[in-house]
């Protein structure tokens, strides 16, 4: 399966983002339809209808809406889920199995987690499938590869990668916002503080993407003993606070997105 004609039902902000991600990189606009009630224009010229087509047929329906808003919603793409039509969720908590009881003349079932860095190419996209052979595995992971990094993740550890690959942007963000604000709490302007943060990060991430070295690392080659960084880090490291707090922030990311798969099975 070639993915050449994909619906998109649903365009908010992850799949619009991943929408423009794929015109950007030169995918022509002619392989995708949006199907949306709410926006009045997408990107480029793909086409944009109101109401699911019912005299169509395509390689690949990618489900877009809110999770709890599936079960209702799931009916009126049903008819189009034939044995040729492959069914992508970005649904954060909606398993495998939800996705067969909702879709189960579909030819297979993918679960896909990226975040709004698709746009820019730079996403990691965490795939788990079900039903695809290796020819199709092939070509949704050529498909989705041009949003970023793309890979294939057991199920099991899906929860845990949507947590890190997922809201892990949110995380960065936050760390950013409160390296910023401690410099302004120690005398720098704020607008300074921020560009000094945002431009330090690009950086330092940049370095780190093309580098041979773990980040970790990196962080010790830095560090000069009895240096600047070093005292910096030996504070971060301290009690293993960062380590434990970054445990913390994932495990409840994670065991949120199994509260959610839980609420879609109840909910089906």
């Amino acid at each position: 399966m070639a993915f050449e004609s994909i619906l998109l039902f649903g365009c908010g902000n992850m799949a619009g983002a991943m929408l423009e991600g794929w015109l950007a990189a030169g995918i022509s606009p002619s392989r995708f339809t949006v199907v949306t009630p709410t926006r009045e224009t997408v990107p480029g010229d793909v086409e944009l209808l109101r109401e699911v087509p019912t005299d169509r047929k395509f390689d690949a329906i990618m489900i877009g809406v809110k999770p709890q808003m599936l079960a209702d919603l799931a009916p009126k793409i049903e008819p189009l889920a034939g044995p040729d039509c492959t069914v992508l969720s970005i649904l954060a908590g909606v398993e495998l199995s939800t996705l067969k009881d909702k879709f189960p003349r579909s030819a297979a079932q993918v679960r896909v987690m990226p975040n709004l860095s698709v746009a820019m190419g730079k996403s990691p996209v965490a795939l788990a499938q079900a039903g695809l052979d290796e020819a199709s595995q092939a070509a949704l992971i050529e498909l989705m590869g041009v949003l970023g990094y793309a890979e294939w993740v057991g199920e099991d550890k899906f929860d845990l990668v949507t947590a890190l690959a997922g809201s892990g942007p949110a995380f960065v963000y936050r760390f950013i916002d409160a390296l910023s604000n401690a410099a302004v709490r120690l005398g720098l302007p704020d607008e300074k503080a921020q560009q000094f943060a945002l431009a330090m990060v690009e950086g330092a991430t940049a370095l780190a993407a093309q580098s041979e070295h773990s980040p970790g690392k990196l962080a010790d080659m830095v560090a000069s003993k009895g240096g600047v960084t070093r005292a910096g880090l030996d504070a971060l490291d301290e009690d293993e606070a960062l380590s434990t707090l970054m445990a913390k922030t994932l495990r409840a990311a994670r065991d949120r997105s199994l509260e959610m798969a839980r609420e879609a099975r109840d909910e089906g």
